[in-house]
């Protein structure tokens, strides 16, 4: 169990996804303070907006095998697949579940004028702009070149 904790603990892979992820919700925050000068801590765990931490990740994860591995690799394969259908997932069907969620609370704010009704919001920020995923994959391309680049320097 131990060799498998500290396997993890220098796996480039593992860490090019954390960092990844973690860059592309720091990133979130950081625009919120720039925008409102208030810092928001939420914004380290929400989804949706600039830019897709979901797409960092997988993207960040991909790429790291793929310099690890070889882009040729079948397990580079699977990653991609997998950074391919988040990607997809996130600029098409949550999008468009945030959406609908932005028309009903437009819906229920209108028939709560003239009727007693919870006052409860659905949650619109759900999915991504292409832009948003395509930034996303970028910090997730490029942490997963530093990560690994660093990685590969500390093991020689």
């Amino acid at each position: 169990m131990t060799d498998g904790l500290n396997n993890l603990a220098t796996n480039a892979c593992f860490w090019s996804a954390a960092f990844a992820w973690i860059g592309a919700q720091c990133t979130k925050m950081l625009s919120n303070f720039y925008r409102t000068r208030r810092v928001d801590f939420h914004y380290l765990v929400s989804t949706g907006g600039m830019p897709s931490a979901h797409s960092a990740m997988v993207t960040g994860l991909a790429t790291s095998i793929g310099l690890t591995d070889g882009f040729g690799s079948s397990v580079f394969v699977v990653a991609l697949g997998l950074a391919l259908i988040v990607m997809f997932d996130a600029s098409t069907v949550r999008r468009a579940a945030g959406l609908q969620a932005s028309l009903l609370n437009e819906i229920v704010d209108e028939l709560f004028k003239e009727h007693r009704l919870s006052e409860r919001k659905l949650k619109e920020l759900l999915g991504h702009t292409r832009l948003e995923v395509g930034m996303g994959a970028m910090i997730g391309i490029l942490v997963a070149m530093l990560v690994v680049s660093v990685s590969s320097y500390s093991q020689s």
